[in-house]
């Protein structure tokens, strides 16, 4: 695992001791999420780009088919 260092108001790191928030935990929580969200907008993009080369070829069914497998396996 690696080690990222942010730094944070005062005030903000004292909310977060009075709530007793994981800062670790929450941080790799949001990172995640938003890497997840990164990978579907590159995904759609590409299949966007696969839609515009096939063009009427490709089955709307099949590309969600695809997609849903795609999700499945990250």
């Amino acid at each position: 695992m690696s080690v990222i260092t942010i730094r944070v108001p005062r005030k903000v790191k004292e909310k977060l001791k009075k709530y007793n928030v994981n800062v670790s935990e929450t941080v790799r929580k949001v990172l995640d999420e938003r890497i997840e969200e990164l990978e579907r907008k590159d995904l759609e993009e590409k299949l966007e780009q696969v839609k515009e080369r096939l063009g009427d070829k490709m089955n709307p069914e099949v590309l969600a088919k695809l997609v849903r497998e795609d999700r499945e396996t990250h």
